[in-house]
């Protein structure tokens, strides 16, 4: 059995089942951050249905330190069914494209999700260049490393971190470099094809 994290393989039942761990691997959209828009980032689909899952009651709170962007599926008018100003958290559903050049105009990249095993947005901000806002839960604390981001279990924290990056560009831009060469090396195309090369060698001998 083949897992895409080591949190996945820590918490499924596998039995007596061998398995193993394949990390994501990622296309590269290129270091297209720029941060010109002092907002913030988030991508998830449906956060109203996906509620706590996704963190959705986290955002009123964080909206207060920083604007929220949120893209994905089912995010249009998102600001009133949680009772937000339209300018402080506005959704859009965007192509992937499109999704990337929105992302790295935001300062930073927002992820208060509390449970998925890793999310794939997360990575591509990080390919993208852009600093880390995030819940310190599942694989997230070993994707993201020191000094690409800010990691807490605090919503409090999180919002420090966002009011920071608004008002320091700079060092948005450079956790952010961080945040990319972290990608690369870990969650880039080269090494996630090796590791299926190995794997399937393995099997066939």
């Amino acid at each position: 059995m083949i897992h895409v994290t080591h949190f996945n393989r820590l918490f499924w039942d596998s039995g007596t089942t061998r398995t193993e761990v394949i990390e994501h691997g990622v296309v590269d959209p290129g270091h297209q951050y720029t941060g010109r828009l002092a907002r913030a980032a988030v991508v998830v689909n449906e956060p109203v249905r996906r509620g706590r899952h996704t963190g959705t009651d986290l955002l009123p709170a964080l909206a207060e330190a920083a604007p929220l962007d949120v893209f994905g599926m089912g995010t249009e008018g998102l600001a009133a069914r949680l009772g937000l100003p339209e300018e402080r958290c506005r959704g859009a559903d965007l192509a992937q494209a499109q999704l990337h050049r929105a992302m790295a105009e935001r300062r930073f990249y927002l992820h208060p999700v509390r449970w998925t095993s890793l999310g794939l947005s997360l990575l591509e901000a990080m390919h993208l260049g852009m600093p880390v806002v995030a819940l310190a839960t599942t694989e997230v604390v070993e994707a993201v490393p020191p000094g690409a981001g800010t990691l807490s279990t605090r919503p409090d924290v999180l919002a420090r971190t966002a009011r920071h990056y608004l008002h320091e560009p700079e060092a948005a831009a450079a956790d952010g470099r961080r945040a990319r060469q972290a990608a690369l090396g870990r969650y880039g195309l080269k090494r996630f094809l090796a590791d299926w090369e190995r794997v399937m060698t393995e099997v066939r001998s």
